[in-house]
């Protein structure tokens, strides 16, 4: 039988190099979505790829990611594990990357380094934390982009952002507790970011509004790593998820 040769582990400069050819420039301020295992082998593993980004962005550049939190003791900001399961070992290696800050929100926590890591975390509103006021809205602002690395269709985060600016009746909200270890217990309340604010006949509108948006044509893609990197301004992606939800979502005339 034939023997398997081991695949060689992309380095952190040919990532780079792979990134800058995708659209990442030196000053970008970046969200990003990946799954290393499509990914495949990288030099240093997930650090390594934080360490290719911060080399495409320059030390004028910032990286953002979404981390969430595991389930189970009390909330704390700088400690508490995210969920592997849920978002990926990138997210819990970016947690730990040396710089990195951590906004402190028991429902939603952040990440961020680069020059504008402050500014893009605090405030965060304790209510509705995905509206205005939120990380997202200031990324969004700040004509951040979205990099997307063989992640699922369903994890553009920013559509949670669109969902408070659409016009849609009566949008489902929810009050949820959770435990801090500073604060004990406190209850939130925002539109459902688990199963969406309002029902759409054919499933899972997050994957739709996604792959609609790709299909228009409004996104980069090339070869990272393993993948097919995607890369895609976050403002004009909120502008067709709004649309696209007053559209399907919407109240019909």
């Amino acid at each position: 039988c034939r023997r398997m040769m081991a695949i060689k582990p992309a380095t952190i400069e040919k990532l780079a190099e792979q990134l800058a050819a995708l659209g990442l420039k030196p000053g970008d301020v970046v969200m990003t979505h990946a799954s290393m295992r499509r990914l495949g082998p990288v030099e240093g593993g997930a650090s390594g790829l934080i360490e290719a980004q911060l080399k495409a962005v320059g030390p004028a550049g910032t990286l953002l990611m979404v981390l969430g939190a595991a389930e189970g003791a009390p909330f704390d900001p700088l400690t508490t594990p995210v969920d592997i399961k849920d978002m990926g070992v990138l997210a819990e290696a970016f947690r730990t990357f040396p710089g990195v800050t951590v906004s402190d929100h028991p429902a939603d926590r952040f990440g961020a380094i680069g020059k504008d890591a402050d500014a893009l975390l605090e405030p965060t509103p304790l209510h509705d934390y995905h509206g205005p006021g939120s990380p997202l809205e200031r990324f969004t602002q700040m004509g951040g982009r979205v990099l997307r690395l063989g992640a699922d269709p369903d994890t553009v985060t920013l559509t949670h952002y669109a969902e408070y600016l659409a016009v849609i009746p009566d949008k489902v909200r929810v009050r949820r507790r959770y435990v801090c270890a500073d604060r004990g217990e406190v209850f939130i309340e925002s539109l459902d970011d688990n199963e969406g604010v309002a029902a759409w006949p054919h499933g899972d509108y997050f994957s739709r509004i996604f792959l609609d948006y790709k299909s228009a044509g409004r996104l980069s893609q090339g070869v990272v790593g393993e993948c097919v990197g995607e890369l895609f301004d976050a403002r004009d992606f909120v502008d067709f998820a709004v649309q696209w939800m007053n559209r399907e979502l919407g109240e019909k005339r």
